[in-house]
């Protein structure tokens, strides 16, 4: 009987890691001993870096050619319940059956889900951005917006959160409003952020760029206020404040898929499981974790990968590597990703790109904006459906940075 590496997710990790494995049982001449599958909703890998953007054609490709040219099955489906004892899980499939799978290694490549408190009005009253069906949402929200009766509300967007996401959200977010409403339309963009500045996850030169940019992109900032609750017509903030909108973008992070739980071992305040140097979960035999579902040392100096496609895809390659090597005889191969970097759009303004964990600034406006298009647009991307190509690329030791 072939033995069988199972993937739950079809993301940046989970498409590399079911690339990676493919690779690794050529390698070994083993591909009649190893069969391979991916569980995914669809066969499609979501772009979620650019879902901020208002136009999102292209933002799913299918990756069904790819997978069929490097020998793995897709079964269209969720996975909703691991039995990590009988090597086994539940799947729903998207014809409403439900069957088990059984594994020999499995692969948690399933991604993170938004970070939704319970917060008054939060899932009835605003948008978000993380899934491409929330983006399309937000997409026909704004264009409605023409319809409606001029007033401060219709043109005000409040975005909640000021990580990655709120920032190129709030910097794209006047250009939009005005494609809409026109160039006269008075427009407001607010970022709020509970911390005492925008952007506390950011060195404090690379805040002082982006505080720049998102000004002169006419962005407002309302910091050191959490959200108290959301309505139909606006937002409260703890600050005792009321904004009036139409539109509420909530972007303030993310945490790992809720399957992460339902594997035995250390878990993080983000829910992820910390995963040893292989990737292994923690405390089990056969279950690797990749992408935003794993704590991962990227080297011996204390830092760990971020819920983001740069360390997805790494993460990916190594764990699809060694999922397989188990079982066909190859060395492990340990994760390490030293260079990290920071690739941020900021709208008209251009973009900033910086190097490093102390990120140092770069590039700025339109040279980081080129490298941005460059990054989001090309290299992200899923490879053409060409077995030799995608493995050329697919070596756990393949990294793709400035």
């Amino acid at each position: 009987m072939r033995k069988h590496i199972l993937i739950a997710g079809s993301g940046f990790a989970g498409t590399w890691a079911a690339i990676s494995a493919a690779r690794a049982v050529a390698l070994a001449g083993k591909e009649a001993e190893v069969a391979i599958t991916v569980v995914s909703p669809s066969a499609n890998l979501v772009i979620r870096p650019r879902l901020y953007e208002a136009v999102i054609e292209d933002m799913n490709p299918d990756i069904k050619p790819l997978l069929d040219a490097v020998g793995v099955q897709h079964v269209a489906g969720t996975v909703t319940e691991i039995s990590s004892d009988a090597r086994r899980v539940t799947v729903a499939r998207a014809d409403g059956q439900a069957v088990q799978m059984h594994y020999d290694k499995f692969v948690l490549a399933a991604g993170s889900q938004l970070f939704t408190p319970p917060i008054p009005g939060l899932h009835e009253h605003s948008f978000n951005v993380d899934q491409l069906e929330n983006a399309r949402k937000l997409e026909a929200h704004i264009r409605s917006l023409a319809a409606r009766t001029p007033t401060g509300a219709r043109n005000t967007v409040v975005i909640a959160g000021s990580g990655l996401t709120g920032i190129e959200t709030a910097a794209d977010m006047g250009g939009r409003l005005k494609a809409v409403l026109g160039d006269d339309a008075e427009i407001r963009v607010i970022l709020v952020e509970q911390a005492s500045t925008i952007a506390p996850h950011l060195s404090a030169a690379a805040r002082a760029v982006v505080e720049g940019a998102l000004a002169e992109c006419g962005v407002e900032f309302k910091v050191g206020a959490g959200v108290v609750s959301i309505d139909a017509q606006g937002i409260e903030l703890s600050s005792g404040e009321r904004v009036e909108s139409d539109t509420i973008v909530w972007t303030a992070g993310a945490r790992a898929h809720a399957l992460a739980a339902q594997i035995p071992g250390e878990h993080d305040r983000l829910g992820r499981l910390v995963a040893d140097a292989c990737l292994r979960a923690r405390g089990t035999g056969d279950i690797f974790v990749t992408g935003d579902v794993a704590r991962a040392a990227t080297d011996d100096l204390g830092h760990f990968a971020l819920m983001s496609c740069q360390h997805a895809m790494s993460l990916g390659r190594v764990a699809g590597h060694n999922a397989a090597a188990e079982l066909v005889g190859l060395p492990l191969h340990s994760y390490s990703q030293p260079k990290y970097v920071t690739c941020l759009d900021l709208g008209p303004w251009g973009a900033l790109y910086t190097e490093g964990w102390g990120q140092q600034v770069s590039l700025v406006r339109e040279d980081a904006k080129s490298l941005k298009r460059e990054i989001t647009t090309k290299w992200i991307y899923p490879p053409a459906p060409d077995r030799e190509a995608a493995f050329a690329v697919a070596n756990p030791d393949f990294v793709i940075v400035p």
